[in-house]
């Protein structure tokens, strides 16, 4: 399909005519490489969730990417990354352009920063709770911020960025290479965790900080005494159960005390069960002494 007309001129071609062509060219490779992953997307809108936004809001950052990258929009909405596979530090794709094969783009991305990690990692402390609440971007706006700092954040600047295109095209950044990046943030709308994956950062490190420190708050919480917690050796006098025979099981780590199944039970009486016995006795006792009177009169009157 000839992309000029009979003048030399770039002729006109709609978007229904680009989309067509990339659904037949995304069929062809189908078969010849069945584990290729088109870039797709639904509606207008090119991103969705947080991680996506961030991502092609950090585009807009730099003049280095916000006067080229634009140009890469219209590829990726009419279907033209048939193929994006995003591993540790690198990005590998394919894009339709004008001739008939795609062209292939190859992006190599540096991993964060130590110094730059270990502050995000020092920020993360105690903020996160769970590793969903990280890949749905749900976490205070203090750390949204930091995320998406410029040349600080978790996002790579231009210079961490290298990327070649096998297109003849003499721009430094392709319409090809622009559309790969606009892609990978649609990427990330289907799988936030490929973000971390992409810069070499171990997700879980700020997940588990921050419950670790969690944990360490809990517990110091749990060491301080209050009106409502009441000792084994207090539970066992109030009920008058030895806890000690009951047997102590520990599990994850921390020492609970239960009544194991067919454990012997030792009942002892305390202090204050003695005292209710001894009125209860007592009681029983000026009952009959009152009874045997009553009878001795009742005689005595015959």
């Amino acid at each position: 399909m000839a992309y000029h007309d009979y003048y030399g001129y770039p002729r006109y071609v709609s978007v229904g005519e680009k989309r067509a062509k990339a659904r037949r060219k995304l069929k062809q490779l189908k078969k010849k490489h069945p584990g290729i992953r088109p870039v797709v997307i639904e509606g207008n809108t090119l991103v969705r969730t947080w991680w996506g936004k961030a991502w092609n809001g950090n585009l807009s950052k730099y003049a280095d990417y916000s006067n080229r990258v634009g140009r890469g929009r219209s590829y990726v909405r009419h279907g033209a990354v048939l193929d994006l596979q995003i591993s540790p530090g690198q990005v590998k794709a394919l894009v339709l352009g004008s001739r008939q094969s795609p062209y292939t783009v190859t992006m190599q991305i540096k991993p964060i920063s130590k110094a730059i990690w270990t502050q995000i990692r020092a920020a993360c402390e105690g903020q996160l709770a769970s590793l969903q609440e990280l890949l749905e971007g749900r976490f205070p706006k203090g750390l949204a911020e930091l995320f998406t700092a410029k040349g600080s954040g978790l996002f790579p600047a231009p210079k961490e960025i290298e990327f070649k295109c096998s297109c003849p095209d003499w721009a430094t950044m392709c319409k090809h290479v622009a559309a790969v990046l606009y892609g990978i943030g649609t990427r990330l709308d289907e799988d936030p965790s490929l973000f971390f994956v992409l810069r070499k950062m171990k997700m879980d490190d700020l997940i588990t900080q921050a419950v670790r420190d969690k944990s360490t708050r809990l517990l110091k919480q749990a060491k301080k005494k209050t009106s409502r917690v009441i000792d084994d050796a207090d539970l066992g006098d109030v009920f008058g159960i030895d806890l000690a025979s009951a047997g102590v099981e520990k599990s994850g780590g921390s020492t609970a005390t239960v009544v194991k199944p067919g454990a012997a039970v030792r009942v002892r009486r305390s202090a204050s069960a003695k005292k209710v016995t001894k009125k209860r006795t007592a009681k029983k006792a000026k009952t009959v002494v009152k009874k045997t009177k009553r009878g001795s009169r009742a005689k005595m009157k015959k």
